[in-house]
């Protein structure tokens, strides 16, 4: 009897645990059954002759703003994003209206998202000063990645800065804690000096590096002292790169493409569409971020998607609202960096896959391996296309990155073995799934 597969990849270049090797892979109930030569195997199949075959990649940064407003986006619109932009798995953050930061809200999320989200997703549960104490319970609560805690001030109200609530909040559970890393005192005392506002780039003067290295400096000695792991998210200076480099015991680092990408001429040329917290600095700054990137201090790369109106953008600094958009655009950007020769398509997959599945504890999701989610990101790195506003699905409607060419392009997003993108088309309905987490 002839063995079948529900799927076949054929003859694609994968991007394996172990190096990139031309390999057919197959499918079975939403599982990598197979993988080898698999001629004479009957089954759906994709020709992947002139693709390379990305493990699912994962988005571990997002805010989709739902509950929140529509007219910026949603969790629907913000899932079809990411499977155009080439992603299968985000994980949502909770700094919405309301904030996402009790097991009621917990609950009714899980509800909200199915039959909505185009991708799988998880949920992250804020931490705040009201609910230190049930973070231990919060954080196995089915399908939430982590806890996430500002520890400097953002968009939302959740916020909580003092070293005695840090430290409750860490010795209230055991998984690693994801953190907004500003220290919040040095912020609010330099705050008055800059309210009569000025040109956009007095955003990256006010949230200074000391601002970024007392944070993390901070949250790394009450990780040791209370032995609860810390991941510092968007790390945006050579100073926090430096000093987390020697803190791999306890810390892990996420790097956002746009410090990877963008530098502080781009307050000149974009204006509000280029204020973000923590916000882009000088070159010198990217210039680290790509040594970590060589050096394997960067475990996770994101995008913070964190959407906002035109309107609330175009406000005069420091009234300018801060927050990028990026849940479709992060992958032809990485991908645009590869054909550049800043990275390779392997780590790419360790930073984009591997990276946020085992940081997060993704129970199937990261790599190419028998047993895990049929999970594939499939792009093709000959393709040329140039990054256009009328292509954003977010309501939003606007990119920072509108008119940058990329070299290399998602062609198909797999998610567990049901093709859900390809070729720029969006197929069938939501199917997208909750997330499970160690």
């Amino acid at each position: 009897m002839t063995k079948s597969y529900d799927l076949i990849l054929r003859n694609g270049q994968a991007v394996l645990p172990w190096g990139v090797e031309r390999t057919d892979i197959g499918v079975t109930a939403g599982r990598i059954a197979a993988m080898g030569d698999l001629r004479g195997v009957e089954g759906e199949t994709i020709d992947c002759a002139h693709l390379h075959i990305l493990p699912g990649i994962i988005d571990a940064h997002v805010h989709l703003r739902d509950p929140g407003d529509p007219a910026v986006e949603t969790l629907e619109s913000g899932t079809r994003a990411a499977l155009l932009g080439g992603i299968a798995t985000v994980f949502d953050m909770p700094n919405t209206t309301p904030s996402i930061t009790s097991s009621e809200q917990l609950e009714w999320k899980r509800g909200y998202a199915q039959g909505r989200a185009w991708c799988d997703i998880g949920f992250y549960v804020g931490g705040a000063k009201s609910n230190l104490d049930d973070l231990a319970r919060l954080e196995i609560e089915p399908n939430v990645c982590a806890v996430k805690i500002f520890a400097g001030s953002s968009t939302g109200d959740l916020l909580v800065e003092d070293d005695v609530s840090l430290e409750r909040a860490m010795r209230s559970g055991r998984r690693p804690i994801a953190y907004h890393s500003e220290d919040e005192y040095r912020l609010q005392a330099r705050k008055p000096a800059y309210e009569g506002g000025g040109p956009h780039r007095l955003h990256a003067e006010w949230r200074d590096v000391e601002c970024a290295l007392i944070g993390t400096k901070r949250l790394v000695a009450l990780a040791r002292k209370t032995g609860r792991p810390a991941h510092i998210l968007h790390v945006s200076t050579a100073e926090e790169l430096e000093f987390l480099g020697q803190c791999r015991d306890i810390a892990s680092v996420e790097v956002l493409l746009n410090h990877l990408t963008q530098t502080d001429e781009a307050y000149d040329r974009l204006g509000g569409m280029a204020v973000m917290n923590p916000p882009i600095r000088d070159a010198r700054h990217m210039e680290a971020a790509w040594e970590a990137m060589a050096n394997g201090t960067i475990d996770v790369v994101g995008s913070d998607h964190a959407p906002h109106s035109r309107a609330a953008k175009a406000r005069p600094w420091p009234a300018t609202a801060a927050g990028l958009t990026g849940v479709q655009t992060i992958l032809p950007l990485m991908l645009d960096h590869v054909s550049a020769g800043r990275l390779s398509l392997s780590r790419l997959a360790d930073v984009m896959a591997a990276g946020p599945a085992r940081i997060y504890g993704a129970v199937g999701k990261g790599r190419l391996a028998l047993g895990y989610d049929a999970d594939f990101t499939l792009v093709d790195m000959g393709q040329r296309r140039v990054i256009e506003e009328s292509w954003i699905v977010s309501p939003c409607g606007w990119t920072p990155f509108a008119g940058h060419a990329c070299q290399g392009w998602p062609m198909a997003t797999i998610i567990r073995g049901h093709v859900a993108m390809r070729d720029d088309q969006v197929l069938g309905a939501p199917a997208g799934r909750l997330v499970t987490f160690r």
